[in-house]
């Protein structure tokens, strides 16, 4: 899906800050700056619904009294490890 060409109003800082990236040579141009931004976005938005979705069923399992007392940074690895 293609959409046409959008303009988009950025404060002077945020310019400032996409010329900057483009002038360290790791990207071409400021839409490259913008997609990885956004792509970035996407995934952080992706992360946090996992974790509201986990939290929800960690506060229910806690509810439920299925709750786990481990002793250890250690441990709880363990325990993370052999419960998928």
């Amino acid at each position: 899906m293609h959409f046409p060409v959008m303009n988009i109003s950025l404060t002077s800082e945020l310019e400032k800050g996409i010329r900057a990236k483009v002038a360290t040579g790791h990207y071409n141009n400021a839409s490259e700056v913008i997609r990885e931004a956004l792509r970035e976005s996407f995934q952080r938005d992706r992360e946090n619904q996992w974790l509201k979705r986990e939290a929800a069923i960690g506060a229910a399992q806690l509810e439920a009294g299925e709750m786990l007392r481990v002793e250890s940074k250690e441990a709880f690895f363990a325990a993370v490890r052999s419960n998928p």
